[in-house]
């Protein structure tokens, strides 16, 4: 069944690193944390539901900034799937950002990195699906704000590298 244009979203990056190093800063939920811009309670386990919470990256000061509002708020996921070196995805409830909305009733989206060694880097792949299951009400505004978030992350996870190199 082919996917409609709006219920993907889809991003690649080249990133100038090993592929071990970027498995890491893609897996290693404290890591994770400090580029994407949330602390978790505890690692990333297949098939296990985390707790975090909103805050800001320390990549990038300017996105900090535009972070900082939501600070504190909580930033749940369950990881899905973990395949060494290739792949990692996660389900959340995308544009979460409400504080006294439950979104726990709505499906999830799958976010799902994949990883490709090249000869000059590793190619980063992040496919978000999953938004024509998304209430009406707030599809729109959940596609677009990951349209733009997830260039911004792949930004966030450029510059964490170099800065880490």
């Amino acid at each position: 069944m082919p996917v409609s244009v709006s219920d993907q979203i889809q991003k690649s990056v080249l990133l100038k690193a090993p592929l071990a190093r970027v498995w890491k800063a893609l897996t290693d939920s404290k890591e994770f944390g400090e580029w994407f811009g949330v602390k978790f309670e505890g690692p990333f386990v297949a098939g296990a539901p985390l707790h975090g919470i909103i805050t800001p990256t320390n990549a990038d000061l300017a996105v900090a900034k535009m972070q900082q509002p939501y600070a504190g708020r909580a930033f749940d996921i369950t990881v899905d799937r973990i395949e060494p070196q290739h792949l990692f995805s996660f389900r959340w409830h995308p544009y979460a950002i409400e504080p006294n909305v439950d979104y726990s009733e709505e499906p999830a989206t799958l976010v799902v990195f994949a990883l490709e060694e090249k000869s000059n880097g590793v190619l980063l792949t992040v496919t978000e699906s999953g938004f024509d299951r998304i209430p009406l009400d707030r599809r729109a505004k959940a596609f677009t704000a990951n349209e733009g978030g997830w260039t911004m992350q792949m930004t966030l996870l450029e510059k964490h590298l170099a800065r880490s190199a």
